[in-house]
């Protein structure tokens, strides 16, 4: 079915041991490098070649944000990957380094996560979010201007807390990260003590329900279906009297398989109808441009054997697919215009 096609899927060609070891820059090219860059220097996500970004942190750092991902934060967790695919990945962007690989001790931190907490507030909310959630958006410049050139990773997210061991969140914040906004907090005049309350702070975010940011909705099903007591014609009728009650307009009718064959041999008992609010289009770009891929809004008349039916994507699974919690609340609000649309043209 058409709307099922709708979705994007990305097929990773499945390489040998031997292959993986020497492909690590064929698999970065197919899997990070859309966001990170080519080359390393960033985009939608961090620059992984930045000296100060691979000064601070260790390969055990990015085999976990690989295998974790960051929930919420559109950065996916790759569990499809083999383990020595994982390596080929983590051994290329490597490659990148001109300095000594890091190592840290998995000990914890002792500290005061009270005072951290005061810390935070002072020195690093105003990046990283009042309660640890990152930068908004997904850092695409043409969807919304950055309020910093890099954007501020989400501290309170499961991923990164499952990647980042105590000894390093305290090494980024002793030495910085040049050509970021991240300062170094040791030359910035807070002493050592208080930099092991907020690594302490930071940490608590483990013992804390999941942050907003952080949430990705369940859906049951990808796919809204209603059945309609009406023909085809009265059906396709009532809908596009609908769209326009519930303040979209509507766009055009065309036979499902439009495009797919020559007009003569579409099914006329499948019909796409599409419609636009133009507000919550502009809204839903400016936070993922991705959304792109599912707009205009449509809904999918079908009469077989004498039954009518409409469907939809569900919304919601954007959420799933795209792994951007921001979308949520659009999702569920689409997801609800869809359900409202149907059901009043099936009354």
């Amino acid at each position: 079915m058409r709307a099922l096609g709708l979705f994007v899927v990305f097929v990773l060609s499945g390489l040998s041991s031997a292959q993986a070891a020497s492909d690590g820059a064929k698999l970065y090219a197919q899997n990070c490098a859309a966001c990170h860059g080519e080359s390393g220097t960033g985009g939608i996500g961090v620059p992984l070649a930045l000296p100060s970004f691979q000064a601070t942190i260790d390969d055990d750092y990015l085999h976990k944000t690989i295998r974790h991902g960051r929930p919420g934060r559109v950065m996916p967790a790759f569990t499809q990957l083999r383990d020595d695919e994982v390596d080929a990945i983590v051994k290329h962007i490597r490659s990148w380094n001109n300095g000594k690989v890091a190592t840290f001790s998995t000990q914890p931190v002792k500290g005061d996560p009270a005072h951290g907490k005061q810390l935070f507030a002072a020195h690093c909310a105003a990046c990283h979010g009042p309660d640890g959630e990152g930068g908004n958006g997904t850092g695409v410049t043409f969807s919304r201007p950055r309020d910093l050139p890099i954007m501020p990773p989400a501290l309170h997210n499961p991923g990164f807390l499952a990647s980042a061991s105590d000894a390093m969140i305290k090494n980024v914040l002793i030495q910085g990260r040049a050509g970021t906004p991240m300062v170094s907090f040791l030359k910035a005049g807070l002493p050592v003590r208080d930099i092991d309350d907020i690594v302490n702070y930071v940490r608590s975010f483990e013992k804390e329900p999941l942050a907003q940011s952080a949430k990705i909705l369940s859906v049951e099903k990808p796919i809204i279906i209603r059945e309609s007591p009406y023909d085809l014609k009265t059906t396709v009728e009532n809908v596009k009297q609908a769209i326009t009650t519930h303040n979209f307009f509507f766009g055009r009718e065309q036979p499902l398989e439009y495009g797919l064959t020559t007009p003569d041999k579409t099914d006329p008992h499948q019909i796409v109808l599409y419609f636009c609010n133009i507000g919550l289009l502009n809204k839903a770009l400016s936070v993922d441009p991705r959304v792109g891929l599912f707009l205009p809004c449509r809904i999918t008349v079908v009469e077989r054997q004498g039954k009518v039916s409409l469907m939809s994507v569900n919304p919601e699974v954007l959420s799933n697919l795209f792994n951007n919690s921001e979308l949520n609340e659009m999702c569920k609000q689409m997801r609800q215009n869809y359900i409202d649309i149907m059901e009043e043209a099936t009354l």
